[in-house]
């Protein structure tokens, strides 16, 4: 048997790759270039699971609890952070992301939380191919939706999101504040806020405009990253998930119901049918 000594550096392959005009690269599918290896690697360290686990509390336990959930589809598991917290209060999970990398990350993450990961790597554009199942809950957290930069892929993700849920159950989803960074240009609370809580990283926007946040991830090894994603309104997202079908939507802005200014809005949409009963 030969060994290979492997060098420092990252292989060509485990490279991000923008192009020569990375703030015209607005393609929903270029998030499988995004998420290399080296990236997913230091993504724990964005995250500090601990942290998060601190400012959220019972947040999503709570919620999920309310409304009855024991089945939950994680679609933007990453790392694992929710789908290894969820496991360990009982729930039963099934964890899906786009990126290999991100699904290997979470399996080794799980294992070593004492917990095992069912996992499948899933397109939410056609999540009932590959997900077989109802659920009572779907959660897409960590500014994951942001990936889809056509309407009309989003549309079709909240659709497939809609079709796997059982009757009365709901969505949980969530974003960073765009309208702050849209309207104000306000710098983003890296290693301060309470969804990314690694202090061992700065997060700066790059570029900003009507269909672009370009995110710029600074660790203090020296090694810097990219995201390419879509800044998403809080009424648009509201809107959106009206019009594919959720009939009651509550608005959370850092787990805080009506909170001003947030870093994330989380929103809990109910898959409810509600018939309109005339009276005679």
């Amino acid at each position: 048997m030969t060994l290979t000594q492997h060098s420092q550096k990252p292989c060509q392959d485990d490279l991000q790759n923008f192009g020569d005009k990375p703030e015209q690269v607005r393609d929903t599918d270029h998030y499988q270039q995004e998420y290399v290896e080296d990236f997913t690697d230091r993504w724990d360290r964005l995250i500090d699971w601990k942290a998060r686990s601190e400012a959220e509390g019972d947040f999503y336990i709570r919620i999920l609890r309310e409304h009855g959930a024991r089945s939950v589809l994680d679609v933007a598991t990453g790392t694992g952070f929710h789908s290894v917290s969820l496991l360990k209060e009982g729930f039963d999970v099934i964890s899906a992301d786009g990126s290999p990398n991100m699904l290997a990350r979470a399996f080794q993450n799980a294992r070593d939380h004492g917990q095992l990961l069912r996992t499948a790597q899933a397109d939410w554009r056609f999540l009932n191919r590959d997900i077989h199942g109802e659920f009572d809950a779907v959660i897409c957290l960590g500014n994951s939706f942001t990936h889809l930069f056509r309407e009309h892929d989003r549309r079709k993700a909240l659709a497939e999101y809609y079709a796997v849920l059982k009757h009365n159950g709901i969505l949980i989803l969530d974003h960073r504040n765009y309208d702050r960074l849209l309207d104000q240009g306000v710098a983003i609370r890296s290693g301060k806020g309470n969804v990314y809580c690694g202090k061992d990283v700065n997060v700066s926007p790059e570029h900003v405009d009507e269909g672009l946040a370009r995110l710029q991830y600074s660790f203090s090894d020296g090694s810097t990253y990219h995201l390419n994603m879509f800044p998403l309104r809080q009424s648009y997202v509201n809107r959106l998930m009206t019009e594919v079908g959720f009939q009651k939507i509550t608005s959370f802005g850092d787990y805080l119901p009506g909170h001003q200014d947030p870093d994330f809005y989380v929103h809990v949409a109910e898959k409810e049918y509600k018939a309109d009963i005339k009276q005679n």
